[in-house]
């Protein structure tokens, strides 16, 4: 039984979706205007690592995370770059695929584009107008905030602290808004930017209105799971309630839930302050597999710490636990067949699954399940000890790592590389080497495998390999 801390109401409940086995599943996903960073990577692994969960548990989850491509800072950047804004969000859209497969994200079942849903847009738009919550001056199209009952609910704003922080505030419009409170839907088109033809002039849609639109085209008026950074908590996710439920007049999420944030060697990252790392920087300098395992194995509402410590103390842990897995997976086929003590140890096997997923349905407790890894490779190495060994329970240990592995998104698996007659070939010669006592040519060949990134490692029970950076 899942529970989970939904932000809507301020406390753990239990996870009962709509439809039995089925997860409808909404991310908001990246501004396509730059790289992403190390801040853009925790939302989009967590909320991964969530999902790979919810799928381990059985559940067939229908995942949609979209990309904002129309925006002022796209617009900004286009200009910028003697771009069109389209030209802009394709280039920064293949970029956040590239850095996200590198830390082995899933892609979306469905990535909505906003350019390819404006006319949906504009109709959602109309309804609201149509009920009575939102009008149009001058081009633009406002919502009446103080309509939707409920309002700041999500984040616990109360609409007298938002009006005090409003009424200072003037401009061209500011004048247009029967509210100070009012946000835009659709703004009119300025000189020189990418707009749209709509019953209300040439212009683009505003921003918490795009998520409201796709997310129920894509999983329906009402969905399980909304998903996001704690920063968009208000005013985004606020306002697409308030939208979402005044035109269908049902609950737009049943849960709520938000990532916490990054920090840089324990400082908030800030542009101001210049601290805020890109990740395609970060695959540079770092092992992908590194920056997977870092942030995916914190819980995903506390804040965490990126610092090169950090990293390679995730690297340290990620070689332990694939070390203790090829071992085993080398010692497979000399197993013996079966031994009296399988039963028992088979059991103790069961029992780490279920304490993983005691931890995991905590509220995706990622720390607490990481935990319950490092003890199943405490206890296989332990086994590895021994002389004889059983095939069914090494199977048993490999497949349970491979299957919990696969939550927090590092694969582990014997491939056709570690069977590569080349390298093996080399390994058995310098071992005849060794014996012949011939040490120049021993070394030259680790030398000639390191440089092709494959690491030795000498144990009781022979030579060992892997590969890495």
């Amino acid at each position: 039984m899942i529970r989970l801390y939904n932000t809507l109401t301020r406390q753990k409940e239990v996870f009962e979706p709509i439809e039995e086995g089925k997860v409808r599943m909404y991310v908001c996903g990246p501004t396509v205007y730059n790289y992403i960073h190390i801040g853009n990577a925790r939302s989009t692994v967590a909320f991964d690592t969530i999902r790979r969960y919810l799928t381990y548990r059985g559940y067939e989850v229908n995942y949609v995370s979209n990309f904002t491509d129309v925006d002022d800072k796209i617009i900004r950047a286009a200009e910028q770059r003697g771009q069109t804004a389209p030209e802009v969000a394709d280039t920064f859209i293949q970029a956040f695929y590239e850095d996200t497969e590198a830390l082995e994200v899933q892609k979306a079942d469905t990535a909505p584009r906003v350019m390819d849903n404006i006319p949906d847009i504009i109709s959602f738009i109309e309804a609201l107008i149509e009920k009575g919550y939102a009008y149009e001056n001058q081009g633009d199209v406002y919502y009446r905030t103080r309509k939707f009952k409920g309002y700041g609910r999500l984040s616990r704003v109360s609409l007298n602290e938002l009006e005090l922080g409003a009424s200072n505030r003037t401009g061209e419009e500011s004048a247009r808004k029967e509210d100070p409170l009012d946000f835009a839907l659709w703004k009119t088109a300025k000189a020189n930017e990418i707009s749209w033809h709509s019953p209300w002039g040439k212009g683009r849609p505003g921003w918490h209105i795009e998520c409201s639109v796709m997310a129920t085209k894509y999983l329906g008026d009402t969905i399980d799971i909304h998903a996001g950074g704690q920063d968009l908590t208000f005013p985004h996710h606020e306002n697409e309630i308030a939208q979402t439920e005044a035109k269908t007049c049902q609950t737009f999420a049943n849960y709520w839930i938000h990532n916490g944030f990054v920090t840089m060697n324990d400082e908030k990252m800030s542009k101001s302050i210049g601290n805020v790392v890109l990740v395609k920087d970060l695959r540079e300098q770092h092992d992908p597999k590194a920056l997977r395992f870092f942030l995916a194995t914190a819980h995903y509402r506390r804040p965490i710490n990126y610092s090169l410590n950090t990293i390679e103390e995730a690297k340290t842990n990620v070689d332990r636990i694939e070390t203790a897995y090829f071992n085993a997976a080398h010692r497979l086929d000399q197993a013996g067949e079966c031994s009296d003590r399988d039963s028992s140890l088979l059991a103790e096997v069961k029992g780490f699954e279920e304490q993983f997923i005691q931890q995991m349905d905590d509220d995706f407790q990622a720390q607490n399940g990481i935990t319950v890894v490092y003890d199943l490779v405490r206890f296989l190495n332990k086994y590895l000890e021994e002389a004889e060994v059983s095939k069914p329970v090494l199977q048993a240990m490999l497949t349970l790592m491979e299957d919990l592995m696969s939550v927090f998104g590092l694969r582990l698996s014997v491939t056709e590389d570690l069977l590569d007659v080349e390298i093996d070939a080399l390994i058995k010669e310098r071992e005849q080497a060794r014996k012949d006592r011939d040490f120049q040519r021993a070394d030259q060949i680790r030398d000639e495998l390191k440089e092709q990134h494959i690491l030795l490692e000498d144990t009781p029970q022979g030579v060992r390999w892997k590969r890495g950076l």
